[in-house]
Formats: C-alpha cells, structure tokens, sequence
C-alpha cells in the first residue's frame, strides 16, 4: 500500500499549484501509481524530472533496445517491481530476448550476450555495485556506443535510480494492469 495518499492540489507547496495543474492537465487527471503518483505532490519537482526522462528517452542517441535493457537492468539491481513492470515487456518488443529478460529478473547466468549488450551489462554491473567504471568497462562501452550516448546510458542509469528510489520509499502501488510477475525479492 501506497505510503502517500493521492495527490491533491491543496496539499502541494504554495507557488506550485500552477504547475500541479498543468501536470493533470496534460496527464488527464492526478496520476495513481508510480513516480508520477509521487512526484505530483511537489510538482515543479515533477516537472523537471519528467522533462530529464523525456529526454532520455524520446531524444537521445541510445537506441530504443538499449534503454530499456538499461532500465531493467537498473530496476532489477534497485529491486524496484513498478519499473520492471513498465519496461520488461517494452525490453522484449525493442529486441532484448525473453531468455535474457527472465535471466536479468531471476538473477541467474545470463545467455550468450551481444557485444554491445555485454558491455552494457558489464557497465550496469560496475557502476551499480562499485560506482566506478574500469578502464576495460569503459572502453567497451565508449567503443559500441560511442560518447554522446554512453554519457546518455550513464544518465539513464541514474535516472531511473533515482525514480526506483522514490518509488520503493513511498511504496507506490503496482497498477492493476500489470503484465510481468513480481520480482523475486530475497
């Protein structure tokens, strides 16, 4: 259960209502799960974040495939259900195989690997658990990538760290629509 109730414009911080109602106005009403679910409650804060995840994910030179592996892989590590929810099948219908999608979410020995999904998985890995690239990580990934979208995964990675962050702190609700089984979480 949600540890926030449903945002309200009577509730966010004065000097912000405008901004609250530019947010439902584009939405279409107050949003009940997720970041958004959370983020209205400060909606200039809001508005930013979602501007930087737009970005991220509508302008940027990572190709489609590669973002939502690197989503996964981040809400994997960040045990974050309502991301894995969002992405696992998007991952799936950009090109990310099933076997490695089910690998990533039961945590076990993930299938032969392409290059360019290799060093990404490798970067994920270094930087989540060690916060630090090698020299041999960061080759990799300069070379499959190149450096505008490399800085580009690097920001997707923090990104939806700091998205997994609130979520799993204000325990926002799964939506009822949900496709993917809950993640194992030990």
């Amino acid at each position: 259960m949600a540890r926030l109730e449903k945002g309200n414009k009577t509730q966010v911080p004065q000097g912000q209502e405008q901004a609250f109602d530019e947010i439902v106005e584009n939405l279409g009403s107050i949003p009940e799960f997720g970041p958004g679910s959370i983020l209205i409650h400060v909606p200039e804060l809001s508005k930013r974040a979602t501007a930087l995840n737009r970005y991220l994910r509508y302008e940027s030179q990572v190709p489609k495939k590669i973002q939502e592996f690197t989503m996964i892989l981040t809400a994997r590590h960040m045990d974050c259900q309502y991301i894995w929810n969002a992405h696992a099948q998007s991952a799936i219908e950009a090109g990310v195989s099933e076997d490695i999608v089910e690998a990533v979410r039961e945590e076990t020995e993930l299938p032969p690997l392409a290059d360019d999904e290799r060093a990404l998985v490798n970067y994920c890995r270094a930087i989540n658990n060690s916060h630090y690239a090698s020299r041999g990580e960061y080759q990799a990934m300069l070379e499959q990538f190149g450096e505008q979208a490399f800085i580009e995964i690097t920001m997707i990675i923090g990104n939806y760290t700091m998205l997994a962050l609130a979520i799993n702190t204000f325990e926002s609700d799964l939506p009822p629509n949900r496709t993917q089984p809950i993640l194992p979480v030990w």
